[in-house]
């Protein structure tokens, strides 16, 4: 009862202060400005902002011990900033609605309007850096998109919970308040896309998430961390780098994408899966495939005809959380070196919106250190 009573004064305060105002010295437009950012501007720190999709962060239950079967997306981005007034020493924060979902619910229209979003913000040279509050579940597939992206040297940071905002001991609180520490970081600079939770930081292009409950959910296994915070301060064990196959995908006007989708490999697996992807309008396919990108072989006599006769351009990965897929011989096969099969159907999709050939797929996808 308590926190559902905490939530609603929330909502309340956050109908209470929007008006617009401007104040000389500030770097956000007069429309973007609420009497709370202009109240509070400090010329001295970093201005970051916050861009809100919903997820568990924003989430909400009838019980401050209910952990599950809560409603995702529940509050807005600035009840998500008000629980957390330790933001403002640390930044001027400008809170951006992009959506209020659960990550679940994140179509290519919502990913394609946020990264314009990022970009248009971040070359705004008073924006320092940017957040975006994100559910878990897919939040990697939107973090690696928005690495792909968006062209900047300033930092990126997706946060999100692994408990809902009116569970008794949230995480999202310290999170947030981590990422927008690190976004006004300058020593996260140059690192491309990071994600934050439980006192991590890892890139974008290697952090997946490994467990459904725990709040130690996201991690590189092969790769390792970034860095950690310590008492909110961002800690990085090495200098800044980026991953040796990272591209750069404009997508600027862009309102859709290619279709792709991933087939889990199994035993006995149905190879009329594929045909009927393909059939569906997938341009592209990608193969968890069982350990090193292994196929049953009904499947690959399919999957070569769907590549010779159809064009299908085919990624092939590992339904494993570790290792490396190497190069295929196939045509319009590719080996999906060390992406998993989520983040290797992004990188895809952008190719084939891109309209790459068959020897850059090559290149993108089967890169040699």
């Amino acid at each position: 009862m308590q926190a559902r009573t905490l939530v609603v004064a929330a909502c309340q305060l956050a109908v209470s202060i929007a008006v617009p105002m401007s104040i000389p010295g500030s770097p956000f437009p007069a429309h973007h400005l609420s009497t709370r950012e202009t109240t509070r501007f400090n010329a001295s720190l970093p201005n970051i902002t916050i861009f809100a999709t919903g997820g568990t962060i924003a989430g909400s239950a009838a019980s401050n011990a209910q952990t599950t079967g809560y409603q995702a997306g529940a509050l807005g981005v600035d009840i998500l900033i008000d629980a957390v007034p330790e933001l403002w020493n640390v930044s001027n924060v400008k809170g951006v609605q992009v959506a209020n979902v659960g990550s679940g619910s994140i179509t290519p229209e919502i990913l394609l309007n946020l990264t314009q979003l990022v970009q248009q913000a971040l070359d705004d040279p008073y924006c320092q850096g940017a957040v975006v509050t994100h559910g878990t579940d897919t939040l990697e597939e939107t973090a690696f998109f928005l690495d792909m992206t968006v062209q900047t040297n300033k930092p990126i940071v997706v946060v999100g919970a692994m408990r809902p905002a009116t569970a008794i001991s949230a995480d999202g609180p310290i999170n947030l308040l981590e990422a927008v520490t690190l976004a006004g970081s300058p020593a996260a600079m140059n690192r491309g896309t990071m994600i934050v939770l439980n006192d991590r930081i890892g890139s974008a292009f290697y952090t997946t998430k490994t467990h459904s409950n725990s709040l130690d959910t996201f991690r590189a296994v092969e790769q390792g961390y970034l860095g950690f915070f310590l008492n909110i301060k961002p800690v990085f064990y090495y200098p800044p780098a980026l991953p040796l196959s990272r591209a750069y995908f404009n997508v600027t006007g862009a309102t859709e994408l290619p279709e792709v989708d991933i087939l889990y490999g199994h035993q006995a697996l149905q190879p009329a899966l594929a045909t009927a992807a393909v059939e569906a309008g997938a341009r592209g396919l990608v193969l968890a495939g069982m350990g090193a990108g292994g196929w049953t072989s009904p499947g690959q006599d399919v999957l070569q005809t769907l590549a010779e006769e159809h064009g299908t351009q085919i990624v092939v990965s590992s339904r494993t959380k570790g290792g490396f897929v190497a190069e295929r011989s196939g045509m319009n096969t590719y080996g999906g070196w060390g992406l998993n099969p989520e983040k290797a159907r992004i990188m895809l999709q952008l190719a084939l919106n891109a309209e790459y050939s068959s020897e850059q797929l090559v290149s993108l996808f089967e890169y040699a250190p």
